[in-house]
């Protein structure tokens, strides 16, 4: 019986000592870092757990990356860049940059080439346009978005690309799952993956997990020189009455946006409401025994 105490004993402190020395080097390695560097790698973790829980990329992928100039794609261009030297999936990344001559807004072309440059990145400048009173039906940003995708969409197909690499954020795909719930009666968002066997094309958004905020402050810790928009249509849309509806819904619950993304994939079916037949078959059956009534 002593024998038995104290062989437990020496093995739990064995263990201790052979563990210890590991887990000081990551503690000492986090505090040696600055605020900002472990704000960068929390962001190429997030990005690189997305690649990997949705499958983003696979081994001779050819992926276009939209850069619009924002902070947003171009941080979508860094981290696609740095992603793709490594050793697997081997993959390709070429960059396009859309203007619409129609909307004012300013764009540095220049910046934008030596940005991708740096980044051992090509990138394409395309131009395009959109008449807003051809589909009254159709809001002016659907348009203009419609038509940047399907000017992509050309260019990818040209030059080979299997994948377009879209720069939405967790806060796009969540205040898009409330837009659509308020205003369309639908549960749904833009999913990380989007294939579409129409055009024989994969979208993907490897931002999807990180929030806007940290991309603010990646942008300023890169130094990103964003580019100008004017758009005489943004102060017209909802999306940032819900984005600050979002915000509220934080203030009440620091969790919110991880408990709304979580529920995307916890959907409790004997819990929403369901539509019969006239035999009853589908009638409601609850036998989830974690539900909360």
């Amino acid at each position: 019986m002593m024998y038995q105490l104290f062989a437990n004993y020496f093995s739990f402190f064995a263990k201790r000592a052979f563990l210890s020395p590991l887990s000081t080097i990551f503690a000492a390695e986090n505090r040696m870092l600055t605020d900002d560097e472990r704000l960068l790698r929390r962001i190429r973790q997030r990005f690189n757990k997305t690649c990997v829980d949705y499958h983003l990329l696979d081994e001779g992928d050819r992926v276009l990356v939209a850069v619009s100039g924002g902070k947003d794609s171009l941080a979508l261009l860094q981290l696609m860049a740095e992603r793709s030297r490594i050793y697997k999936p081997r993959f390709q990344v070429e960059a396009a940059h859309v203007r619409m001559t129609n909307i004012p807004y300013k764009s540095d072309v220049e910046y934008l080439s030596a940005f991708a440059e740096k980044l051992g990145v090509g990138l394409t400048v395309l131009e395009t346009s959109f008449d807003p009173t051809t589909d009254k039906r159709k809001s002016p940003c659907f348009l203009c978005s419609w038509n940047r995708r399907k000017a992509l969409f050309e260019l990818a197909k040209e030059h080979g690309c299997n994948k377009i690499a879209l720069g939405h954020h967790m806060d796009d795909i969540l205040v898009t799952l409330l837009m659509n719930m308020s205003f369309q009666g639908a549960f749904g968002t833009m999913p990380p993956m989007l294939k579409m066997d129409k055009f024989k094309m994969t979208l993907i958004r490897p931002l999807c997990q990180i929030a806007e905020s940290d991309l603010k402050e990646m942008s300023r810790i890169e130094n990103y020189v964003l580019q100008k928009h004017v758009c005489p249509y943004e102060k017209s849309s909802f999306r940032s009455d819900v984005q600050d509806i979002l915000a509220r819904l934080e203030t009440l619950s620091s969790d919110a946006r991880f408990n709304i993304w979580a529920s995307m994939s916890n959907i409790q079916k004997s819990l929403l409401p369901q539509r019969v037949d006239e035999s009853g078959n589908d009638a409601l059956t609850v036998n989830d025994e974690n539900a909360v009534l």
